[in-house]
């Protein structure tokens, strides 16, 4: 896989390692169009050198994935219900909804 980016000033479509963020202007393609890809006639193909294979995830991207994972799985605490200082109490209910009033 790689990118493609078109530098339209330079009339350039430059083909590089995969892009880590999304950009103006280029769009990630498989190695199959990657290597059919042509220029509308006047244009530059610039082909910067890519890895031969697929390195697979680094060992700060399965970190990262973990630290996603692991943080998504924490329980979310409860919202404190309004205390009796506050003078909210409620009036009503509908199902799980409940109607406060703060007389």
């Amino acid at each position: 896989m790689c990118t493609l980016t078109y530098v339209y000033a330079d009339q350039t479509a430059v083909l590089g390692p995969l892009a880590t963020f999304a950009e103006p202007h280029a769009y990630d393609l498989c190695t199959e169009h990657s290597e059919r890809l042509s220029a509308p006639r006047g244009w530059e193909v610039l082909r910067l050198a890519t890895p031969a294979h697929d390195p697979g995830p680094s060992n700060d991207d399965l970190l990262a994935l973990a630290d996603a994972v692991r943080e998504a799985a924490r329980p979310v605490p409860p919202a404190p219900a309004p205390s009796a200082e506050q003078g909210a109490h409620e009036t009503r209910r509908k199902g799980h909804l409940r109607v406060l009033s703060s007389d």
